[in-house]
Formats: C-alpha cells, sequence, structure tokens
C-alpha cells in the first residue's frame, strides 16, 4: 500500500481521537489522525510524524497522519492499512497458511457481524478478522491499546463461524519492523485476551505478520510467533 503524497512534521499535541496539532513547515496545523486508538506511547511532543496530504477542498484538515517514529523505529498507525495490506498479500499468495486462495471478497456479512474478508480455498472457506498492531514494548507487540468490545464481539462471531463449519482466522498485521514476539494486552483488555484463547482453543487460527514500513509505503512483512497467557504456547 503505496501513499501519494507524505511531507513530515512534528507532533505537538492531541486535540480529541481525531484531531492533533503538528508543527509543518513552521506553522502549527491541526492534521487528522488515522486511528482512534490512544497512541499515547507514540504521540508524544516532538515526535516526528508522516502525514499525507489530501488536497480535498471538502475536507476539513488537509493533512492525516499515517506514521510517526519512536525512536527510529517507524511505526504505522493508519488503521486502514492493514486491511488493505492483508487483502493484497492473500489475493497475491504471499500468506501461505491461508493456502491457494480461489476466492477472496471485502466486507462480508455473517450473523451479527461484518468480517473484513472471506476467503474460499482448495479445502475450506472462512472468514478472517484483521487487528492492525500499533503497540510495541521491549520489543513485544501487543493488542489492544485500549478495550476493544467490538473487537471482543467479533472474536466470538468467528467462534460461531468455526462452529457452523466455516474456517475462523483473526490476522494481526503489527505495523512495523523489529518485534520478536505478539501477545493479547491482558492488562489493558481482559475480556478481549480470554476470548482470543477461547477462540484458540476451539480451532480459530492466529496468524501474525510485521510489515516492511517506509515513510510512504506498508507491504507484508514476515511471520511473527506468538504467545497466549494461561496456555503458553507460541506457535
Amino acid at each position: 500500500m503505496k501513499y501519494n503524497q507524505v511531507i513530515s512534521g512534528t507532533f505537538v499535541r492531541k486535540l480529541n481521537r481525531f484531531l492533533a496539532d503538528v508543527i509543518i513547515n513552521y506553522q502549527i496545523e491541526q492534521v487528522h489522525i488515522k486511528n482512534t486508538g490512544r497512541l499515547k506511547e507514540l504521540l508524544v511532543p516532538d515526535a516526528k510524524v508522516l502525514l499525507e496530504v489530501n488536497d480535498n477542498p471538502n475536507r476539513k484538515t488537509k493533512y492525516s497522519i499515517i506514521a510517526v517514529y519512536k525512536n527510529d523505529r517507524l511505526v504505522n498507525i493508519d488503521s486502514l492499512a492493514p486491511n488493505n495490506v492483508v487483502y493484497q498479500a492473500i489475493k497475491h499468495g504471499q500468506i501461505p497458511e491461508i493456502g491457494n486462495i480461489l476466492t477472496i471478497k471485502r466486507e462480508v456479512l455473517f450473523g451479527n457481524s461484518r468480517f473484513d474478508l472471506y476467503f474460499e480455498n482448495n479445502d475450506s472457506s472462512g472468514f478472517i478478522e484483521v487487528k492492525g498492531v500499533t503497540l510495541e514494548h521491549n520489543d513485544i507487540a501487543m493488542f489492544p491499546d485500549a478495550p476493544t468490545y467490538r473487537g471482543t464481539k467479533h472474536i466470538y462471531e468467528l467462534i460461531k463461524a468455526q462452529e457452523d463449519g466455516y474456517k475462523g482466522i483473526i490476522f494481526f498485521l503489527i505495523q512495523m519492523q523489529g518485534c520478536k514476539m505478539f501477545t493479547p494486552h491482558l492488562a489493558m483488555d481482559k475480556g478481549f485476551t480470554q476470548a482470543l484463547i477461547e477462540a484458540y482453543r476451539k480451532g480459530v487460527s492466529i496468524i501474525v505478520y510485521d510489515a516492511f514500513v517506509t515513510e510512504d509505503q506498508i507491504v507484508i512483512g514476515n511471520k511473527v510467533p506468538f504467545y497466549l497467557p494461561e496456555i503458553e504456547k507460541v506457535d
């Protein structure tokens, strides 16, 4: 996934979930944040950020934060990017865990949820829920960075799909490089962690990849091992 026009700026402060002040060309500009998570460890004063330029006159803001440097590590925070990156990777056969894809569709309804992807391969059909991961501590990637009722609900819907004969997959895309492992953020959202463990025990697959991130692009990277509390299994 490539961005058309990207410039750099210096983060000043977060105004709310959607807006922030950023210094661009020596002036403070109000910009859009392409992620509604907390991002407390990333969006700190004086952090270098990358912004996508949008010249649509109907938009309230001209710039959107898409990435931020955490020390020397570049982290993509665009919440729309993971679905696009994973979709393209599966479509082009870059995720061997999913097999030879015959059909792949986006935003498909099942029960009370709309899953990110529906796929058919030589052996099965199923649903994939994609989660973008931006939180990292000591090279360990974690999700979520804020409590997520919606994310937990999707996991239970995937369990139901699995029980109905579909294949359920939760795909975590770490939106950076250099993480050695992924784990659910138990301290932040115990309910999500418990749901993920239950899903894994009932046959829902967990796939974790990192991403190659540059200032104007994010693409699929390499498989990353994961750890589930209480199960103590690394895959």
